[in-house]
């Protein structure tokens, strides 16, 4: 009864706001330069992947690896040297919540990060569609096929007929547990679990050894990737998919939803996060692993190089366990992929530099920095938690285990979802509320 009164507030909330403001949202988009009324639908890059002859500037605004992509750009105006390439640097939270008004304004950039909203943007004609250099550069042979299905924003090519395409991975991403060999010897964990039962007596036994079991950096987005590792375990990933991607009828209140939620609960009750570790960044969850604060980290495959660098052959990788030995690998991951503004006046060399991120000079470089390269088999075989990253990802794909980050199912998700966990890490929210407010931000969201 609860939840239907919940809904029907919220249907006649949305119903209410729609009127108020269609007629307002109408006149202002016919005068607002840049608006998504100034653009009608995807277009395309040009057929020709020829870069023209003369000088060209390319401005690449980002959110991720500055290291890596000033490395990727010195390598690429090496071999181009008519082309030049400005990078724009923004910190993670402005470049999500700017990106719309960026990609929309006078200064647009030629290539930007994908990043949430960016599907809105290629629906709207923003966003070039890709497909015809996808197949004129082969790109189905050099990039795993589910990390370009996760770039489509599910639309069909005008130019192919085929699927369209918003953006090309530079470096491929998963989430996992990065563990210290020595700690978890220390409490009499002999190596990475098979199941999540198995985790989380592990947790115990680190915490009965006077350990503190699992790392997080909850101030920003450490906790989020806990409670998305969990909800990976406990979910379908069809279902999952269908909320991500705003299917009707899609919601997150289920017994998957709550059985993360209550789990990402528990184990603060029992102690088993770092001290303040809503108040911990994740970079600093990082650092304080890497000195030995923690057994377990919650994190990604660009803290790899990192923690290689510093812990050697003391530090070992695994993606979250299935509730079952023998479920698939499931992982949350993405890319730092880049996307080509519509408005570019240069396509051809922005194709060029997209095409340049999947060669294996740029695979190198992408391995070098901690990422995943579009096509492994093009770099030296990485070592130690670097091939334990690397073959955990396999697994993943193999397995057609990768999933988007939740925050992806709406703009304004990444906050809900930041804040929220938060709470539940505290125990200051019911699982149920939680997952109410997520389904509040998405049914706002995907009602437009």
């Amino acid at each position: 009864m609860l939840k239907s009164t919940r809904r029907l507030r919220r249907r006649i909330a949305r119903a209410a706001c729609a009127l108020a403001l269609v007629l307002p949202l109408a006149a202002c988009d016919a005068l607002t330069p840049g608006s998504t009324a100034a653009v009608t639908g995807p277009r395309s890059v040009p057929s020709s992947t020829a870069v023209p002859e003369g000088d060209v500037t390319l401005r690449v605004q980002f959110a991720d690896a500055p290291l890596m992509v000033d490395a990727l750009i010195a390598a690429f105006e090496k071999g181009h040297p008519g082309v030049s390439v400005e990078p724009q640097y923004k910190t993670f939270s402005d470049y999500v919540q700017n990106l719309k008004l960026t990609m929309t304004s006078d200064s647009v950039p030629d290539i930007a990060q994908y990043a949430v909203g960016m599907t809105d943007l290629a629906q709207d004609g923003h966003i070039l569609d890709l497909a015809p250099y996808r197949e004129a550069y082969g790109w189905d042979e050099s990039i795993p096929p589910v990390s370009l299905d996760q770039l489509t924003a599910g639309l069909r090519s005008e130019a192919t007929g085929g699927r369209a395409l918003f953006g090309v991975p530079a470096g491929l991403s998963m989430t996992g547990i990065y563990y210290n060999k020595e700690l978890a010897e220390e409490a009499g964990i002999d190596g990475p679990p098979r199941t999540l039962a198995e985790f989380e007596d592990q947790l115990a036994a680190a915490k009965d050894a006077d350990l503190t079991p699992l790392g997080v950096g909850g101030l920003d987005t450490g906790g989020l990737h806990l409670w998305a590792a969990l909800l990976n375990q406990t979910m379908p990933t069809d279902d999952y998919w269908d909320w991500v991607n705003g299917t009707e009828d899609a919601t997150i209140e289920d017994k998957a939803g709550i059985t993360a939620s209550e789990l990402v609960v528990e184990w603060g009750r029992k102690g088993y996060y770092n001290e303040s570790a809503n108040g911990t960044a994740q970079v600093d969850s990082t650092a304080q692993f890497a000195k030995g604060d923690s057994v377990f980290l919650i994190n990604g495959n660009w803290a790899a190089g990192q923690l290689a660098t510093t812990m050697g052959d003391n530090v070992g990788f695994f993606p979250m366990p299935g509730e079952q030995a023998d479920d698939p690998t499931v992982a949350s991951g993405f890319s730092v992929a880049y996307a080509v503004s519509s408005r570019t006046e240069h396509p051809e060399a922005a194709g060029a530099f997209l095409d340049f991120l999947t060669s294996p000079e740029a695979g190198q470089i992408i391995s070098d920095n901690g990422f995943l390269p579009p096509n492994p088999e093009a770099v030296a075989k990485p070592e130690g938690v670097l091939a334990d990253v690397a073959e955990g990802h396999r697994r993943a794909v193999d397995d057609d285990g990768i999933t988007t980050f939740p925050d992806f199912a709406a703009p304004a998700m990444l906050d809900r979802l930041r804040s929220g966990v938060q709470k539940l890490i505290a125990d200051r929210v019911e699982p149920a509320d939680y997952l109410d407010s997520l389904q509040d931000e998405w049914e706002e969201h995907h009602a437009e």
